[in-house]
């Protein structure tokens, strides 16, 4: 019996993961379940899955829910704020950890459970792109064992050998494909993307999420983020690193090996798939998720990004090859610039603009420990503040 503390769990990542819990009752139980701010969804997740602790935002949610949860006649411990996500993460009672909060707010509640040595099933790529060699530092300091939840990574992992340790050469890989479904506009003409409306990013053709990473990625800046995680977690350079538009989202992505064989993981586009394979590695359990038929898809069409119309990509790249605080600027700019889209302060097309100025505006410096790399975070948000206004 595993004890699992999701992290974000009103999030689709989270509602997927308790999906699959309740799949199998016989070999997980929840140890905690956290939220922000949807309170009335977490008092329900709490009414099946009766953790011990809960976790929120702040003091008023917790009261809140501490109410509902009294109606209900729950005994969960109601906790709050930065360092109870962090308490819960790396809690004697908790052996695996679904870091699933979106953004720069995951990142240290993420470590907390990598410093736990805890089982981490890491689906805040934010957290592994900001604090990088510090979080893969703190998984083999503490021997815990870190899963890739985002799709793709999930899928290199599958293709990859069991005893795989993040040295490319050593197992004959030469390159690590990253398949990218291309958004909602991949065909729409790059002159008119300045009209793009908040609406249009967030209704993705292929995956059902957040309105964060859905703009993320309308812009690619998901994909670029997810090529600085695949060198974190499998120590490929930037140039072993190649992204694939793949426009139906069956191949998952690909590993390419010396001898020319490429492997692939195929499976249709649902986030349950990876989430059950981490959950029972090395074992495989049930999903949930119905099963892929090929001559109903027909064709499978590839292609590669145009970085005149994903100039996020590029910034991505860029971020990698200069290392020290780069990844940590561009994805700290990236998140005040996709809220002020999302909230109508700026146009899509300046999303990448305020990154590329912010990144330009700021030096690489060495991020040697977490103090570093908040300063770092903190500046690039001031930066691009400065800028909308």
């Amino acid at each position: 019996m595993q004890n699992i503390t999701i992290l974000g769990s009103t999030g689709s990542i989270g509602v997927s993961t308790l999906d699959v819990l309740a799949l199998h009752p016989d070999r997980y139980a929840v140890y905690a379940l956290t939220a922000h701010t949807r309170i009335q969804q977490l008092a329900q997740q709490c009414a099946q899955f009766k953790p011990q602790v809960a976790v929120v935002g702040n003091a008023d949610s917790a009261k809140e829910l501490s109410r509902l949860l009294l109606a209900k006649g729950l005994t969960t411990e109601v906790t709050y704020g930065e360092q109870a996500l962090c308490d819960v993460a790396s809690a004697s009672g908790c052996d695996t950890v679904m870091a699933a909060i979106v953004g720069a707010a995951g990142l240290a509640s993420s470590l907390a459970a990598a410093h736990a040595g805890k089982k981490i099933l890491l689906a805040n790529k934010e957290a592994l792109v900001m604090s990088g060699q510090l979080f893969i530092d703190a998984v083999r300091s503490s021997g815990a064992t870190l899963l890739p939840i985002d799709s793709e990574h999930n899928a290199v992992f599958q293709c990859l050998p069991e005893s795989y340790q993040r040295d490319p050469a050593a197992m004959g890989v030469v390159k690590i494909l990253l398949t990218a479904s291309g958004g909602p506009f991949l065909h729409r003409s790059v002159e008119t993307l300045d009209t793009v409306t908040p609406a249009e990013a967030v209704a993705h053709p292929t995956w059902v999420m957040g309105r964060k990473i859905s703009v993320d990625s309308a812009t690619m800046m998901n994909k670029g983020l997810e090529v600085i995680e695949a060198h974190w977690l499998f120590g490929a350079p930037a140039s072993q690193i190649d992204v694939v538009i793949h426009p139906q989202s069956v191949i998952h992505s690909m590993v390419s090996y010396i001898d020319g064989s490429v492997l692939a993981q195929l499976g249709n586009p649902d986030m349950r798939t990876p989430i059950a394979y981490a959950l029972a590695y090395p074992e495989r359990i049930a999903s949930g998720v119905v099963p892929l038929d090929l001559t109903a898809i027909g064709q499978l069409q590839f292609t590669k990004p145009d970085l005149n119309r994903f100039p996020c990509l590029k910034l991505a790249y860029d971020a990698l090859l200069a290392g020290g605080s780069a990844a940590t600027v561009l994805n700290a700019a990236n998140e005040v610039a996709v809220e002020a889209f999302l909230n109508g302060k700026v146009g899509f097309r300046m999303i990448d603009q305020l990154i590329a100025r912010t990144m330009d505006k700021l030096p690489v410096s060495d991020v040697t420990d977490i103090n570093s790399l908040l300063e770092q975070d903190q500046l690039a948000r001031s930066a691009v503040r400065a800028f909308i206004s």
